[in-house]
């Protein structure tokens, strides 16, 4: 009765998210042999912040990556994705953690930016400059100097004031960066239709542009970057590849539960490669 209850419950918020009734792809069972027990990420507390692609109400999937991770890494997911959110709501997001968790976390990962692209949110700049004095070497000098800027309206500005929250409330956390995936078409209702990622958005950018922002950032910030845009293998533009995605026709955005399997599948390995946090018992 309750595996009725649920996949009753899975059907319906697939629906209820995408717009479109579909079969539902079942979750990849997975083998003792791709699992990877007692590595440094075994029992793990992790935290996951992101859109509807984290979210725990499972949007157009009846797995979520994060649960393919719990039982092949073995770690404690707290999942505080929601379907729609930007990276002005990743810092949002990382209070609600800090709120509810405080420091009881070993990492973070972060899995965003592809709404920043759809909402037409403007790249900004990381930093604005002026000059400043110093002391150089015994000597007043005036040189550049750059802060960063810490902002709403910007992508810049969104992830520097998410990571200038969590740097500071979690210095010894891993916290992890995760690009986008490539974009497909998707129709959720007559005033909800995305164009694939080969159409700019109203800034005049593609997606390549926010993925190119995350990888700075990560460099900017001193924190792993899991490319996921470049290395999950996922590719919704191909007909051959709406297999791992919700719907050929519909909605070629959200990863089903073979796309989330690849995601995880990748994801797993590169962090088995990251130290799972520095936090000292």
């Amino acid at each position: 009765m309750k595996n009725i209850i649920l996949s009753a419950y899975i059907l319906l918020s697939i629906v209820s998210f995408t717009g479109f009734a579909q079969e539902a792809v079942p979750k990849v069972k997975l083998t003792n042999l791709e699992k990877t027990p007692n590595s440094q990420w075994q029992g793990k507390r992790v935290a996951f912040l992101g859109d509807s692609m984290t979210d725990k109400r499972r949007v157009g999937t009846t797995c979520v990556y994060w649960e393919y991770l719990n039982e092949l890494l073995g770690i404690e997911p707290s999942v505080f994705g929601v379907s729609g959110n930007q990276w002005n709501d990743i810092y949002k997001q990382s209070v609600k953690l800090h709120d509810e968790k405080g420091a009881n976390i070993d990492a973070i990962l972060i899995f965003a930016g592809t709404n920043d692209y759809n909402h037409d949110i403007p790249l900004g700049e990381f930093f604005s400059e002026t000059t400043k004095q110093t002391n150089s070497n015994g000597k007043e000098v005036t040189r550049k100097y750059r802060t960063p800027n810490l902002n709403d309206s910007t992508f810049c500005g969104r992830i520097n004031k998410a990571m200038s929250y969590l740097k500071n409330n979690y210095p010894q956390q891993q916290i992890v960066i995760m690009t986008p995936i490539h974009r497909g078409y998707a129709k959720f209702n007559e005033k909800n239709v995305q164009p694939d990622e080969n159409y700019a958005n109203g800034q005049g950018l593609y997606i390549d542009s926010y993925v190119d922002v995350l990888k700075q950032a990560a460099s900017y910030w001193a924190v792993p970057l899991i490319d996921l845009y470049s290395t999950s293998g996922l590719f919704p533009l191909a007909d051959s590849q709406a297999q791992y995605f919700h719907d050929k026709e519909t909605d070629r955005l959200h990863p089903n539960a073979q796309g989330d399997y690849r995601l995880a599948k990748t994801i797993q390995y590169k962090l088995l490669t990251l130290p799972s946090g520095f936090v000292t018992e």
